[in-house]
Order: structure tokens, then sequence, then C-alpha cells
């Protein structure tokens, strides 16, 4: 009797754990999930901000097509990515078209005196600073999952529940890591 007993609190202590793991590992991944959202959102703003600083542009860069096209193409290029690692990638190629964008945009005074484009610089910098803070609270939580499921005794609920590491918001490339430089100064 006592030993059925015994085997009935073990069991439920353990049926116990199990829940409380499991439900950990759901909060987690609805952490990175929702602080992958966040980063979304400023990446949806830039890739928003992208035309509306290259139509400003249109009428004093009319001899800079190419590079107008390659912010476009990155833009939509970023704007097709499905996976973490893709958009990362993706939007490196974003980052060097703005970088290499705003190197020719020193070339014409009367652009970077020009109000509108002003305006959308300065929005276009306050993004790039949130899509820093964003990246930064993204890999925080990816990195606190994944110590979860990977350590022990959390690992067996995660490997029995099929929870999956996620990957890391991160650059490919050195040039890449570059922060492109948006002062009009």
């Amino acid at each position: 009797m006592y030993v059925l007993i015994g085997i009935a609190v073990v069991v439920l202590l353990l049926i116990v754990f199990v829940i409380g793991v499991y439900n950990s590992l759901i909060g987690l991944r609805n952490q990175v999930d929702n602080s992958w959202s966040q980063i979304d959102v400023q990446l949806k703003r830039r890739r928003d901000l992208i035309p509306n600083l290259v139509e400003t542009a249109k009428g004093y860069m009319q001899h800079e097509r190419g590079t107008l096209e390659a912010v476009t193409d990155a833009r939509a290029r970023a704007m097709g990515a499905k996976s973490v690692t893709d958009t990362a990638q993706a939007e490196g190629q974003v980052s060097e078209a703005l970088s290499k964008f705003m190197l020719v945009v020193e070339n014409y005074p009367d652009l970077k005196a020009n109000q509108n484009f002003l305006a959308v610089q300065e929005e276009l910098a306050s993004t790039e600073n949130k899509i820093a803070f964003s990246r930064q609270n993204y890999n925080d939580q990816v990195l606190f999952f994944n110590n979860k499921i990977q350590m022990f005794p959390s690992n067996m609920v995660a490997g029995a529940f099929n929870f999956g590491k996620r990957d890391f918001f991160q650059v490919e490339n050195a040039a890449e890591r570059e922060v492109p430089k948006v002062s009009f100064n």
C-alpha cells in the first residue's frame, strides 16, 4: 500500500515537473516569436522608407541609376525573405546598398539640403537604431530559449515535444557588419 502511494506521488511529481517545463518552454518560444515580430515591424518600417528616400533622390541623382536600382532590388529581396537566416542575409544587403547610396548622396549638396530628404533620413536613422535594439532583444531571447532546450533536465521534455533550436539573427560577412552611415551633414 505504501509502495503504491509512493509510486503515485513520484508519478504525480514527474507529471507536475513535465507540465512546468513544457509550459516554460511554450512561454520562451512565444517570447522568441514576439521578439522576432518586433524585428519584422522595424524591418518593414525601413523597407517602407526606402521608396520615399529613392523617390526624393531621383530628381537630384539622375546619373546614379545603378545605385538607386541596387537599393530598390535589395529591398525587394528582403521583402521576399522567409527564414531568419534569409532575412538576416537580405537585410545585410539592404544595409550595404543603403550605405553605398549614402556615400553617393555626399556628391549632391542640394539633395542633402532638401527638407523631405532630411526628414526621411532622420526616420531611417531612427529606424536603424530600433532595428539594432530589436535584433539584440531577439538574440537574447533565442539564447535563453536554446539554453533551456539544451540543458538537463528540460532537454528531455524539449526533445519529447519536438522543441527545436532557433537561429540567431546575425549578418554573414564583415562588410554587412558595418553600420550604414546615414548622416548627411
